[in-house]
């Protein structure tokens, strides 16, 4: 499985960006997972965005690291939604628990 997680720099508006691309399951899920530990320890950042359009395959243990970055109160997911992700929170019914918006760039300006 071919996954890959960026960070992309601050633009110092306390937005934190977490592009990620390709298959996350259990087994690709760490470099995830330490990008969002990084966002949350961070003080300086009031929103994290997770850039999700680029995602080819998403299962429960994705949903999982979504849920535990979304107590932190601060994430918004970019899109659109690809249509595994949105399957998988269609399914568990937990879309409405996330705010959801079309690109990076409107979610900078929530």
């Amino acid at each position: 499985m071919q996954q890959d997680v960026l960070v992309l720099p601050d633009e110092g508006d306390g937005v934190r960006v977490i592009a990620c691309s390709g298959e996350f399951d259990q087994a690709t899920l760490e470099p995830l997972r330490q990008a969002c530990a990084r966002a949350v320890a961070d003080p300086a950042v009031r929103r994290i965005v997770l850039d999700v359009s680029r995602i080819t395959f998403a299962d429960s243990s994705m949903l999982n690291t979504m849920l535990n970055l979304l107590r932190s109160g601060r994430l918004v997911l970019a899109g659109p939604l690809p249509r595994s992700l949105a399957r998988v929170l269609e399914l568990t019914q937990a879309g409405r628990l996330f705010t959801t918006v079309g690109s990076v760039e409107e979610a900078r300006t929530l």
